[in-house]
């Protein structure tokens, strides 16, 4: 049974976090988001960024984001086939948080490697 991806999230105060976390969840979503903040890329730029992600997993994740909102996905009909992804005014909203993550990162994963 495929998961919920939109829920009414009107629980308890932790709530806007647990929905943040909903939009940006999986590995590669933030990661997809954060290198968008550059500007337009097309499919397989953003794949050779992400070396370790697959064909099917970039698709599926993209579209999740642009269900959500988060990025727009322009076709062009061209041959060979050629597909934009850029952020919308709402997943550029996000780059605070996404940068925050970034320096945390900078900070504390390097750490974590050094112990």
């Amino acid at each position: 049974m495929p998961r919920v991806r939109h829920k009414l999230l009107d629980c308890s105060p932790g709530c806007p976090v647990e929905g943040v976390l909903h939009l940006i969840d999986g590995k590669w979503k933030g990661v997809i988001l954060y290198h968008l903040l550059e500007g337009t890329m097309r499919f397989n730029e953003i794949r050779r960024r992400l070396t370790s992600i697959t064909q099917r997993m970039l698709t599926k994740q993209l579209r999740e984001l642009e269900a959500d909102g988060l990025i727009e996905r322009t076709v062009f009909a061209v041959v060979p086939p050629r597909v934009d992804y850029c952020l919308t005014p709402r997943g550029r909203s996000l780059e605070p948080v996404i940068m925050a993550m970034k320096r945390w990162g900078d900070e504390h994963i390097m750490l974590q490697a050094a112990e």
